[in-house]
């Protein structure tokens, strides 16, 4: 049995090497019939070739590009954490505790490294910071205050009521002066048995909320400084802060006040750590030094270079955001000078005065015909003021100058401060026109400084004062028109008395009904067009220019004052990524 095994096998490997030889010998016969012996036809064939191998290949480059083009559909450049930005601002830093920031460099820190209780928020109103809620009792006289849970400084100690009440403490100390003192006059201050602020007012105010708007200091840190030592303490060179931002390190730059202080992002920040790792203020002494810094691309951004620059910076890198904030210019008339105590006077010189080319140049600036803005007040028409007539208005002061003699020898003492905006222009532009009209008028300009203060708008040194006021988030301008302010201490830069405009300025702070209270504006609306205690110019722009390759603060944002910008500086970012997108 196994020698016919043997032999059946040997006879299959026959078999299997015979075919496998047969199978060899007929491969090479096919390669050589079909290929070698074809190799000399293939000059007869080549343009067939070529045709081919052109063909593959476009195939071959289509199928790539579409495969390229289909991942980069779903592919976005997109923003993301980390990187530094650096904004130049303009004045000199002397301490970071923002009870005491004066120049534009302290106040862009105060924004950055403090959060407050109250906010402004995207669309202009206040809002929302520290606090969770804000609310206030039917009178409007009593308003409570609860704060956000988990709130922490940036050393880990958390934000309290303590906190709070220690800084309200310190602002209404006469100890110490802070711009912050005003907002809260008449105001007492207790934590109540609920864990919250009560906030007690010698008289109701509607518009409370926003007087919160106030940077607050750590307890913790700060309670045992006497308020007269709190600008010496070394708080106010290494802060403990609350905002977004924490100081890292300084770096003085020459003799002459110029500083860079370097920031690093604030995990504990109550909107969360922003997406920047670290954020740098750049402190400079001149307009002109910031000017160089844009142009170098040694900063990023500022906000305190004037639109004028514009045409200078635009052919580099840089965009220039032009955002309105709730600031105007008016020409304020002294009511109790010699020559503008006549109200007849006062409406001829606006009848006469043509706005259109007062306005001519204006950069992005809005006109302003009104003492308060559309986006303060709901449900209001706003009252027609007369149109420029120069005839009638030359007609009518040529009627006061026979009925006063007086007015033909007294020249119109026209005030503004100097600076790089349009107040200058606008004053000398009035004078010229005054004198079309038939009145003499002369320029003064002044430094902006405390020196103008004491000795021209406290004693109202003036007969026609071009100033720029802020109009805050809400409609209350009681201080620039109420008789109580028309004081050396006081904000009615017009001097006017009205008791009927008293009321209503009074009535509407304290009316907690927004549509009672928005018929009482309308009615001071008429006394102002009326009385022409001031005329209103423009509304303030910020012109903030700006590297074209970050992302800073939204243009939909409605700011109410410059530092706003900041409203969503947790979403600012100089680092770009690639991301692919689910399809």
């Amino acid at each position: 049995m196994n020698k016919n095994f043997k032999k059946s096998g040997r006879k299959i490997f026959k078999k299997i090497s015979l075919f496998s030889k047969r199978v060899h010998r007929d491969g090479q016969e096919h390669i050589k019939e079909n290929l070698i012996d074809h190799i000399s036809h293939i000059k007869d064939v080549r343009l067939y070739i070529l045709e081919w191998i052109l063909l593959v290949t476009v195939i071959i480059l289509l199928s790539i590009t579409q495969a390229y083009w289909y991942l980069n559909s779903f592919a976005v450049e997109t923003y993301t954490k980390g990187g530094t930005y650096t904004e130049a601002t303009l004045g000199k830093i002397n301490s970071f505790n923002p009870l005491f920031a004066t120049t534009s460099s302290e106040e862009t820190l105060s924004r950055l490294l403090f959060a407050t209780l109250s906010a402004t928020d995207y669309s202009g109103h206040t809002g929302l910071g520290l606090a969770e809620t804000i609310h206030a009792n039917d009178a409007g006289d009593t308003w409570t205050v609860k704060l956000r849970s988990g709130l922490k400084w940036s050393d880990g100690q958390p934000i309290t009521n303590s906190d709070v009440l220690y800084t309200i403490k310190t602002i209404q100390s006469t100890r110490i002066k802070t711009n912050f003192a005003s907002k809260l006059v008449g105001v007492t201050t207790a934590e109540n048995d609920q864990g919250e602020l009560v906030f007690n007012l010698s008289s109701p105010n509607a518009f409370f909320e926003s007087s919160l708007d106030l940077p607050i200091l750590p307890a913790h840190i700060l309670k045992d400084v006497s308020p007269e030592l709190l600008l010496e303490n070394k708080f106010s060179t290494r802060p403990i802060t609350s905002g977004a931002f924490t100081v890292n390190a300084t770096q003085n730059i020459g003799t002459e006040g110029e500083k860079i202080v370097y920031l690093t992002a604030n995990p504990k920040y109550y909107k969360g750590a922003p997406m920047l790792d670290s954020f740098s203020i750049h402190a400079f002494t001149s307009l002109a030094d910031i000017k160089s810094a844009i142009r170098s691309g040694t900063v990023t951004a500022t906000a305190d270079l004037p639109s004028k620059f514009a045409q200078e910076l635009s052919s580099i890198n840089i965009n220039e955001y032009q955002s309105s904030v709730n600031y105007g210019v008016f020409a304020f008339f002294n009511t109790e000078s010699t020559i503008f105590k006549n109200k007849s006077l006062r409406q001829a010189v606006r009848l006469g005065l043509n706005f259109n080319n007062l306005r001519t140049g204006l950069s992005g600036e809005l006109p302003l015909d009104y003492p308060l803005l559309e986006s303060q007040v709901d449900s209001i028409t706003f009252p027609s003021i007369p149109k420029t007539d120069v005839t009638s208005a030359k007609a009518e002061i040529e009627r006061l100058k026979v009925a006063t003699p007086d007015l033909t020898s007294v020249k119109i003492n026209i005030v503004t401060i100097k600076g790089d905006n349009y107040l200058e222009e606008f004053a000398n532009r009035i004078a010229s026109q005054l004198k079309g009209l038939g009145l003499q008028a002369s320029v003064s300009v002044y430094d902006s400084n405390q020196d103008f203060a004491l000795n021209i708008l406290r004693p109202r040194a003036y007969d026609l004062l071009i100033y720029e006021i802020g109009l805050g988030a809400d409609p209350d301008v009681l201080a620039y028109y109420h008789s109580l302010e028309a004081t050396e201490n006081g904000h009615n830069l017009s001097n006017y008395k009205n008791l009927v405009v008293n009321d209503l300025l009074l009535s509407a702070r304290t009316t907690m009904d927004s549509k009672l209270r928005a018929a009482k504006y309308q009615k001071f609306l008429e006394r102002w067009v009326e009385d022409v205690p001031a005329i209103g110019l423009y509304q303030t722009t910020l012109p903030y220019f700006v590297n074209r390759n970050v992302r800073a603060f939204s243009q939909e944002n409605r700011l109410v004052t410059a530092t706003d910008r900041f409203i969503d500086i947790e979403n600012w970012a100089t680092k770009k990524t690639i991301k692919n997108r689910t399809p």
